[in-house]
């Protein structure tokens, strides 16, 4: 995958996921479906934090996600804020795409075919091309979670906003 390919399957992937955002009712966000799942707050705030992990892909080549890898590489996954409010989500959500679209747009196909490599507790995990990294583990895992979350409002009764083609809740296109 090219850096401009990469940037418009980004910005399709972020338009969908910023209806359902758009969807999240404020006053649910303490709610799950079960007891071992994440909140609708957290989960919404997962999927509106995705775009921001394009920096560590796109500026290192290792990056140990558990930290005290004995390389140094990475030193763990920063904290990811959560947020308690629709809006809140979408601004975090634009914010972050928007950075990682920076990101890629500077980037060249040189750069998305270089090595990246995940380690946890300094075991590494799987070694990939970044473009395929910014793919399965940026645009993949937020469309896995906003799938998640979909299936959240429509538990809550919420209608759920189209993202790639007609709902029951919206069946025009």
């Amino acid at each position: 995958m090219s850096a401009k390919s990469y940037a418009a399957a980004l910005d399709h992937v972020v338009a969908g996921s910023k209806a359902l955002l758009e969807a999240v009712p404020d006053d649910r966000m303490d709610w799950r479906p079960h007891e071992r799942s994440w909140t609708l707050g957290q989960l919404a705030s997962h999927v509106a934090n995705i775009p921001s992990w394009t920096q560590a892909t796109m500026s290192m080549s290792r990056f140990d996600i558990a930290g005290g890898g004995e390389d140094g590489d990475g030193g763990g996954a920063p904290a990811q804020p959560v947020y308690h409010s629709s809006a809140d989500l979408v601004e975090a959500l634009e914010k972050n795409a928007a950075a990682a679209r920076a990101l890629v747009e500077s980037a060249s196909d040189e750069e998305f075919a270089s090595p990246w490599t995940m380690l946890v507790g300094g075991e590494e995990r799987f070694t990939m091309p970044k473009g395929a990294v910014l793919r399965g583990f940026i645009l993949d895992h937020m469309i896995h979670h906003r799938a998640q979350l979909g299936v959240y409002l429509r538990l809550l009764d919420v209608p759920v906003p189209q993202t790639f083609g007609p709902t029951a809740d919206f069946p025009e296109m």
